[in-house]
């Protein structure tokens, strides 16, 4: 069955989606709204889809499924009218920056038995995926200490800073998801440093630039996030994973992998610049996962209580920084 799709919002990110979504088989674009006509045209022109107003999505009989890529203090409304309008939703993280407010949006969805994934798309990375495939197998024995290192290659403007929640519940939530992904075990408590190194104006804004995270199973198992606002040498996505048997790893990617031998040494091309060339098979196979999840009416993954649980771990960390504590997940119960 061809899936219709609605994509609300035109940014940088829906652009993304908007690949994505008319690159599947199996899928259609419909339309496009956003705040900014000149970005919405864009996309449809692209893509061959309608500029719609969200309004007339919502109502619309021509599409089934949407794309929510709008500002954050938009998703958990438009997440509750489109699942009660009965149609699939994918929302882009996080589903609100309250905790309260994203348990008030999933008992909306329950109550309509809808269908809401949540964009943690590094899940779906062939080469995270692989890591975790070999955890699953058994490859490395038991699983005792991850280390995940996610840096920019520079800060975002400050006007999305004072709007993005800060640091945690905007860029290190994906790295909350990609824990708890490879743990196998829920995080029983938190602990966090976090500093300005990157540009003072950020911590004026409130937030912070570097941070560095520690989770901790109730089994002893840990994991450690590393996190800067600033990457000179590109964008710097690794993973390594060690167990009771061994140890695997995902590196740093790079769109042209040589290497280059010469009087002067060995050289390589420099990393990808940003996530949108770096997770680009990341985007197509989650939307390929829920479009496959509302064609089989089976749950789709990550879910809402994903987004939550990963919401709940930057709370978590916030608190710790904040109060110089550990801080017990039983506090978020």
């Amino acid at each position: 069955m061809t899936l219709r799709f609605g994509l609300l919002g035109a940014g940088r990110i829906g652009k993304v989606h908007a690949r994505a979504v008319s690159g599947h088989p199996d899928a259609k674009l419909v339309a496009v709204a956003d705040a900014l006509a000149p970005a919405a045209e864009a996309i449809a022109g692209q893509y061959g889809c309608e500029v719609r107003s969200i309004e007339t999505i919502l109502a619309a009989k021509d599409i089934d499924a949407v794309v929510i890529c709008t500002p954050t203090d938009t998703h958990a409304d438009l997440i509750e009218a489109f699942t009660n309008a009965g149609k699939a939703v994918f929302c882009e993280k996080p589903i609100d920056l309250s905790l309260d407010r994203v348990k008030a949006c999933l008992n909306v969805v329950r109550a309509n038995k809808g269908t809401l994934m949540v964009g943690f798309n590094r899940r779906f990375d062939p080469h995270f995926a692989a890591v975790r495939a070999e955890i699953d197998k058994g490859a490395i024995g038991k699983v005792e200490m991850i280390t995940i290192t996610s840096r920019d290659p520079g800060a975002p403007p400050l006007d999305y800073i004072r709007r993005s929640g800060g640091i945690f519940r905007d860029m290190t939530i994906h790295d909350f998801d990609m824990a708890r992904f490879l743990l196998g075990e829920e995080v029983s408590e938190v602990s966090a440093m976090a500093a300005v190194l990157v540009d003072k104006a950020i911590g004026e804004a409130g937030d912070s630039d570097s941070v560095q995270v520690m989770l901790k199973t109730a089994t002893g198992k840990m994991a450690v996030i590393s996190n800067s606002r600033r990457a000179t040498y590109g964008y710097d996505q690794r993973i390594e994973v060690h167990g009771s048997n061994g140890l695997v790893s995902a590196e740093n990617l790079r769109p042209v992998s040589i290497e280059i031998a010469s009087s002067l040494g060995y050289t390589r091309p420099p990393l990808h610049d940003f996530f949108m060339t770096r997770y680009t098979d990341a985007y197509a196979a989650e939307i390929a996962a829920f479009i496959k999840a509302v064609n089989t009416k089976t749950p789709a993954h990550p879910s809402g209580e994903d987004g939550l649980l990963a919401l709940a771990l930057a709370e978590a960390a916030l608190r710790s920084v904040k109060e110089g504590r550990t801080v017990k997940m039983t506090e978020f119960a």
